[in-house]
């Protein structure tokens, strides 16, 4: 898992709170119905977004775990997040960005994720 580049400040609507960096890790999403695997798109201190073969309505609460690269090698990351956002990306086939409010998460992980975009920001 390589560092990644921190995408650009968004513009007009988008206005986030925290900064983010681009990501490409696997992450475990668990939803009333289940267990799901997904890829994360980006990441950040207060959110994070991701591809899903399904959609997931707004305002679904769900539960997120995913390995983050951290200078020692990976640190397991885990919280409770609220769905902001899912859009189908493909008219050919079924597949969802989904944007995550992360409403509970344990403080140390929220600052390792903030260090990981720091380091990523340069």
């Amino acid at each position: 898992m390589a560092l990644s580049k921190v995408t650009d400040q968004p513009s007009g609507r988008e206005r986030r709170q925290w900064h983010r960096a681009r990501a490409e890790w696997p992450i475990t999403i668990a939803l009333d119905d289940g267990i799901h695997e997904a890829r994360i798109r980006d990441v950040s201190r207060g959110g994070l977004c991701f591809f899903l073969d399904r959609p997931v309505r707004e305002m679904t609460t769900l539960r997120v775990e995913f390995d983050l690269p951290v200078e020692s090698g990976v640190r397991r990351i885990s919280g409770m997040g609220v769905v902001v956002r899912s859009e189908r990306i493909s008219q050919v086939i079924d597949h969802y960005e989904i944007a995550v409010f992360l409403q509970d998460m344990a403080q140390p992980d929220r600052d390792t994720i903030e260090a990981y975009v720091s380091l990523a920001r340069g």
